[in-house]
């Protein structure tokens, strides 16, 4: 009898994840050939010398001899009252430690919120361009990704117009990223409210990812979206990754806020996902309390002379002195998300112009259509090198994109 192969389940056909899938396999294989590579295709801290605050590192140290049993389900009593206590001074209202869920990262919690919600041909309102696992999770969880477009020429924020008209009988959540990820887009409170207006009127859950909620620049400010939502009901995620440089702590939470008797068993549903994979990572919530109470480390690090603001200025330089690039500054968060010029480039494609810039010039970036979007014309680079290391990696982009010049204007003429 022939041995049959094992295949992977269908839904995994229509999955991406370009931040970590074919590209990032050839810089593996590149570099056990012993080449040195400058890898921006992750935003991870630790990974370029960052490191988790010293107060949230001793508060782990302070209690690792109380971690091995299981916590409950929904975290420990410790965290989820920190980041209660969070939300309440920010105005959220009907928060409380019950309806606040500790996960391994925003993204186990992603996953957890739209099991609890999709049944098969469900639709989720989605930006794009989106981070993919939220269109991953969608089509793992038998739901439909509906995009909504947040345009370079809008600033990548999006129309109100176009996310209502997107609506159908089966559209069961507006999903809302701020600030973003790849753009670094931070949406004003004005366009909030009427994101909020929208689900009202559609009984839509809100789904606000804000793990980025820290990371801001020049004159930008955060605005969360569960002050605004009022008794319609909202689901938070926030974490330590990022503002906090603790990604391998592996410690989220998600917040549910609204009036009761609107959330229906959708909180009974989370809980009983919550239990099945019996709780999170319990060392890294020790870090919760400390984190929220403890002192801004993040904004010494955002303003003019910090790292990542030194960085985002080298990369605002090389795109204004480029020929080729084009940049909406990012606001927040820890990327760039630069277009090519088309009408200087016609043909380009940011795969293969990835792909050359991997093979040719040691550079790991995102394609931009790995974000779900229509066009092929733009990347994303997080900015966690140091400004000089990025300065170099912008130098080697234009050297890329000036054998791509010869090529492009071949094909005009063809």
């Amino acid at each position: 009898m022939p041995h049959r192969s094992i295949q992977r389940s269908q839904r995994l056909s229509e999955v991406r994840y370009e931040i970590r899938g074919e590209l990032a396999r050839r810089a593996r294989e590149l570099e056990s050939q012993g080449r040195k590579l400058i890898k921006l295709n992750i935003g991870n801290p630790g990974a370029f010398g960052f490191r988790a605050p010293e107060h949230l590192q001793a508060a782990i140290n302070a209690r690792l001899e109380q971690s091995d049993p299981y916590c409950h389900q929904q975290g420990l009593e410790e965290s989820r009252l920190a980041v209660a206590a969070l939300h309440i001074r920010r105005g959220v209202c009907e928060v409380n430690p019950q309806r606040v869920f500790m996960g391994n990262g925003v993204s186990e919690l992603i996953d957890i919120a739209l099991r609890a919600l999709l049944n098969p041909g469900d639709e989720v309102l989605l930006p794009s361009p989106d981070y993919p696992l939220w269109s991953a999770a969608t089509i793992l969880n038998s739901g439909t990704p509906v995009y909504y477009d947040c345009r370079p020429e809008n600033d990548f924020l999006p129309d109100p117009e176009q996310i209502e008209a997107s609506i159908t009988p089966h559209t069961r959540a507006l999903v809302i990223i701020n600030p973003n990820n790849p753009t670094g887009a931070s949406y004003p409170r004005a366009l909030l409210e009427q994101l909020v207006r929208i689900a009202e009127r559609h009984q839509l859950l809100l789904m606000a990812d804000e793990i980025y909620d820290g990371i801001l620049y020049d004159e930008a400010s955060f605005q969360p979206l569960a002050p605004l939502t009022g008794e319609l009901p909202c689901l938070s995620f926030g974490g330590l990754s990022k503002v906090h440089r603790a990604c391998g702590y592996r410690v989220g939470w998600a917040v549910l806020s609204g009036e009761a008797t609107r959330l229906g068993d959708y909180q009974h549903a989370l809980d009983l996902l919550g239990a099945l994979r019996l709780c999170a990572n319990v060392p890294g919530q020790w870090a919760v309390p400390a984190a929220i109470n403890g002192p801004n480390t993040i904004d010494a690090l955002t303003q003019p002379g910090g790292r990542l603001y030194e960085t985002r200025r080298a990369v605002i330089e090389a795109c204004a002195h480029s020929p080729f690039l084009d940049l909406v500054m990012p606001a927040g968060a820890l990327y760039a998300f630069p277009g090519v010029d088309s009408s200087r480039l016609p043909g380009f494609d940011d795969h293969h112009f990835a792909l050359d810039l991997l093979e040719q010039e040691g550079v790991l970036i995102v394609p931009g259509s790995s974000f779900n979007v229509p066009y092929r014309n733009h990347f994303r680079v997080t900015l966690l090198p140091e400004a000089e290391q990025m300065r170099e990696v912008f130098h080697r982009i234009e050297r890329a994109l000036q054998r791509c010049a010869p090529a492009a204007s071949a094909r005009h003429v063809a």
